[in-house]
């Protein structure tokens, strides 16, 4: 397994990111700015984004596992990657996320506890409603982890 900085050509990977936030131009908002990692086992396997927000806090925008790669342990070994990578620049990091149990579960699993929520972000945000799990996601769940 290797996981990789990627510097350019962010976009080559929109299949991917597009699985945990399935709007582009919610994407464009934070991929240019934000400091991007792939994981690798044998092909790609997963990416994130993580972004500055200020000098003490930063936060992962995206993180995406192909279906068929999902519950192998590359979501959870891409975080602890980026968490320790971060760890000597930030104090904190947070995830925003939909009201998910299944994705919620796996943040506390990585060591993140919910923190605030941003009411009626995905219904102000979105073209179209977005479901998981049979659930509309409404409210933006935020989460944050000390480095």
């Amino acid at each position: 397994m290797k996981i990789e900085k990627i510097t350019n050509d962010k976009k080559r990977f929109l299949d991917l990111l597009l699985l945990a936030d399935e709007q582009e131009n919610m994407i464009d908002r934070y991929l240019a700015c934000g400091d991007m990692f792939a994981l690798y086992d044998g092909d790609l396997k997963s990416v994130c984004v993580v972004v500055s927000i200020d000098k003490e806090t930063c936060e992962l925008k995206n993180i995406a596992t192909y279906k068929e790669c999902q519950g192998k342990g590359y979501g959870r070994t891409l975080i602890k990657f980026i968490t320790d990578f971060y760890k000597n620049d930030y104090k904190r990091m947070f995830v925003g996320t939909g009201e998910t149990p299944t994705i919620l579960s796996f943040y506390k699993n990585c060591g993140f506890k919910e923190s605030h929520r941003v009411k009626n972000f995905f219904t102000d945000n979105y073209v179209h409603p977005i479901f998981e799990e049979g659930v509309q996601l409404v409210d933006m769940v935020y989460l944050k982890k000390d480095l």
